[in-house]
């Protein structure tokens, strides 16, 4: 029983939808700075290195600016 509607191929169109959709309203109405505050105090924390960490591991490019 399969339902083209359901077939995502090589990714779930509609989760992205959602998580764009989502993401939007944060960026508009969300706690923007808040959030970026607590991720400064959250680098700046303990857990600081380990966050460093993983982000050189996820591979993901560019910079940490400097503090």
């Amino acid at each position: 029983m399969t339902d083209k509607n359901q077939i995502q191929g090589e990714g779930n169109y509609d989760a992205g939808r959602r998580f764009q959709k989502e993401e939007r309203e944060f960026v508009k109405k969300g706690p923007v700075e808040q959030k970026a505050h607590e991720a400064e105090e959250a680098l700046d924390g303990p857990e600081g290195e380990e966050l460093e960490r993983a982000r050189r591991e996820s591979g993901q490019r560019g910079a940490m600016p400097e503090r």
